[in-house]
């Protein structure tokens, strides 16, 4: 229990290196906008992404790659991948993703033999899974022995502090602010991990149209610090 406990702490890690520093998943359109200035505009946007988009899609897709890692069930998690492919409608939040995931698969592969592991990254390599990272994250902690909860909530609040920390980039915020925001997730975070450990991958559902066509004019900005 220790080590799984120990795994967690390292994928979500903020300094765990998926990439995630780079991606602000369509905030800083709204802060270029105006629109999120401060601490109560970065609390609304970080609660809009977990609620519509990464409690209901993602941290279902993290929870149940943690079961079908435990049960080596390839063909199972390549599905929920292609799901989630399916599922991201906006260019930038699709490539992140990608790109985030194939990072911590790298990471994860390299970290012991694991055949499952290997059998994932092969899978990605060869074009046959998108290699999102959700499904990535639940499926090396899967193998590492964290519960599915725990996992669904590691993926939220590492999610969360992305979004915290591109924001504290963007706006005049400081670090008590936006430690202040992480720690009003806290009861969010808990009752998403909730449902989605307990939610099948045909549950998965996202609704955010506002952050989405932020995401999308994001290409757009004359200047841009984040990739997404």
């Amino acid at each position: 229990m220790t080590e799984a406990w120990l795994a967690l702490l390292q994928f979500a890690d903020g300094l765990f290196p998926a990439g995630g520093f780079a991606h602000s998943f369509g905030l800083e359109t709204y802060a270029q906008d105006g629109t999120v200035r401060d601490r109560a505009g970065l609390e609304a946007f970080v609660a809009a992404h977990l609620e519509g988009a990464a409690g209901p899609a993602d941290a279902v897709a993290a929870a149940a790659a943690v079961r079908f890692a435990g049960a080596g069930d390839l063909a199972g998690w390549v599905a929920l991948d292609e799901q989630l492919e399916a599922m991201k409608a906006v260019p930038e939040t699709r490539a992140a993703s990608r790109q985030m995931g194939r990072q911590t698969l790298r990471v994860a592969a390299a970290l012991g033999e694991d055949g499952f592991l290997a059998d994932l990254a092969r899978a990605v390599d060869e074009g046959l899974a998108p290699g999102h990272h959700a499904a990535v994250f639940g499926a090396a902690l899967g193998r590492a022995g964290a519960a599915p909860e725990a996992v669904a909530a590691a993926y939220l609040h590492s999610t969360a502090a992305l979004l915290v920390g591109a924001g504290l980039r963007l706006i005049a915020l400081g670090q008590i602010d936006g430690q202040r925001t992480l720690a009003a997730m806290r009861p969010r975070i808990a009752r998403l991990a909730s449902a989605a450990a307990v939610a099948a991958p045909s549950d998965m559902w996202s609704f955010a149209p506002g952050l989405e066509l932020a995401g999308i004019r994001h290409a757009t900005l004359d200047a841009r610090l984040f990739r997404s």
